[in-house]
């Protein structure tokens, strides 16, 4: 076992090449089908498209849409020629996407007609008024200097976008040599794909991944699988997210095996394509499991081709893990890491026992090094004594975007990468996850940022403090909790909150539970201790007769 150089583009066409018949990307349900020959060779007029409207090498290139087909052809046409590929999460709002292309300097921005309450058409027209008069390319904002163009992934057309299928055809008209030209220059350690997330605090930061970071940890994550070209990984998880582009697509790509797509997550439609398929893994975070364990048809699919997945996201129940094992067949592992670890540090193995795999997460991913760290110290800590959570490694970011005192507050100056996570490793060698030092929520899988929602919610007139925390859900693993000062005279109730949050945040970040306070925990120094709120939650929760879901 070793760490590749080959660049997500070398990857690609290792495949194309060894194995061209041989299916890649799967719609089962649409009955879409690519193999590595035919992908390779939509990736290539895809790069030529965009090299046709002015995408270079380190150009910042945005994808804002579910699994559809061509997000991953997307992604592999900005690998070859250079290009970054900033991913935008589909559950973003105007401010939030407002922000992230400014914060991103993108230049090229890829989106679809929407998800579930939000337009994604109309919303980029509100950030880009210039569309709307412009001539396609020839894009120019005062507020975002760097963005010149807008695809719109599919066949309609919009005014000053273009199409997918405009794309190809520019494509067409460009010499295959200024495609070679750009491969040629491609490194395995540039940046090749930009991931928003907040770090320990405070607004999203953009993580810089390289090809040599993300191939490897995908690779490494299907070795922990004993994943061979024969595998087939249904993957229902978005690709926005490391859990789906690295762990899933990376773990694809270097495996030579076939990845099983579905563009939102559905129960009925997951189970449906590991029938017809005959997948032989699948991954999602605990409420997908549930939802499909739960489908009143779950009987009618066949599932015996399972034999393993990972369960990650949020922490995994015991009785979940081993309902998993006994009607889906398979020995669930788990991948614990963030972003900007590429994002795994630690790994569970297919062939650790039931114990292992269902009560910690695992020992280090080979060619990294995990420590427990004492937060007060920075001494490595002895087995069992609780510390955070550090890893030092090939699969490290290569720094926050434009962002080099953030990166310098969680890259120390031993080279380790300090998580914000309290573990505790023991005598083999795995780790358990025992807490936060940074307020964190994580929410089915979505990380959620305290300081950003307060910061928002500060705006809502007659609000003096606000404090936002996890409080422990069953169905989710935590969410939302608001605690609210309010000033003297005000009204405000919980659905004024809900109200001044609906269509400005996302769904996820809005508080479920809403509870006003007169004061918060804190302490002797006058700091707020935010664990203190979540038990404070729970325990208002139950004096008020509210059931925690």
């Amino acid at each position: 076992m070793q760490l590749s150089n080959r660049t997500l583009g070398q990857w690609l066409e290792h495949w194309a090449e060894t194995t061209p018949d041989k299916e890649y990307i799967v719609y089962s349900d649409r009955n879409l089908r690519f193999t590595w020959r035919e992908f390779n060779k939509r990736v290539d007029d895809m790069a030529k498209g965009l090299i046709a409207i002015g995408v270079e090498r380190n150009s910042h290139v945005g994808i804002w849409a579910a699994n559809v087909p061509d997000w991953l052809t997307l992604l592999y046409a900005c690998a070859k020629i250079g290009a970054v590929y900033v991913t935008v999460n589909t559950n973003y709002k105007q401010a939030e996407l407002e922000y992230l292309c400014e914060n991103s300097d993108m230049h090229t921005l890829c989106i679809v007609n929407g998800e579930k309450d939000s337009d994604f058409v109309q919303m980029t027209y509100q950030m880009l008024p210039e569309l709307k008069t412009c001539e396609r390319g020839h894009l120019s904002s005062s507020r975002f200097p760097f963005m010149k163009n807008v695809v719109y992934i599919g066949q309609e057309k919009h005014r000053g976008m273009y199409n997918t299928p405009e794309l190809l055809l520019l494509g067409s008209m460009v010499d295959n040599s200024e495609l070679t030209k750009l491969k040629e220059q491609v490194d395995c350690h540039d940046v090749v794909n930009m991931q928003y997330t907040s770090g320990t605090t405070g607004f999203p930061k953009g993580v810089m991944l390289s090809h040599h970071n993300i191939a490897n940890n995908g690779y490494l994550t299907g070795e922990h699988m004993e994943f061979t070209s024969e595998d087939k990984l249904c993957c229902c998880v978005p690709l926005f997210h490391c859990f789906g582009v690295v762990l899933a697509t990376m773990n694809c790509l270097t495996h030579g095996c076939t990845q099983v797509m579905v563009e939102r997550f559905d129960p009925l439609l997951v189970l449906a394509s590991i029938h017809k398929e005959r997948c032989t893994a699948v991954y999602g975070v605990p409420t997908m499991f549930i939802a499909e364990l739960h489908h009143p048809m779950f009987d009618l699919f066949d599932l015996s081709s399972l034999r393993t997945g990972i369960m990650a996201g949020s922490l995994c129940p015991v009785e979940l893990m081993k309902q998993v094992q006994e009607k889906m067949f398979m020995r669930v592992t788990s991948v614990y890491g963030l972003t900007e670890t590429s994002p795994g540090m630690t790994a569970t193995r297919i062939d650790d026992d039931f114990e292992v795999r269902c009560h910690t997460v695992g020992r280090d991913f080979e060619f990294t090094e995990v420590k427990v760290l004492d937060p007060e110290t920075g001494q490595e800590c002895p087995v069992g004594v609780q510390g955070e959570m550090c890893n030092r490694g090939y699969n490290n970011m290569k720094g926050y975007y434009k962002n080099p005192e953030a990166t310098a507050s969680v890259i120390d100056k031993n080279g380790f990468l300090h998580s914000g996570d309290l573990g505790t490793k023991d005598e083999n060698g795995n780790y358990r996850i025992t807490g936060r030092i940074k307020d964190m929520i994580i929410r089915g899988g979505e990380n959620i940022y305290p300081r950003e929602i307060e910061e928002f919610l500060y705006k809502l007139k007659g609000i003096k403090d606000v404090q936002v925390a996890g409080i422990p859900s069953p169905k989710y693993g935590e969410a939302v909790g608001a605690f609210i000062i309010l000033q003297e005279g005000a009204q405000i109730t919980d659905a004024d909150v809900r109200d001044f949050c609906r269509n400005k945040i996302s769904r996820y970040k809005i508080p479920k539970y809403i509870f006003f306070v007169n004061s918060f925990p804190m302490t002797g120094s006058g700091k707020i201790q935010k664990f203190k709120l979540k038990e404070l939650g729970v325990e208002l929760c139950k004096k008020q007769g509210i059931e925690i879901i």
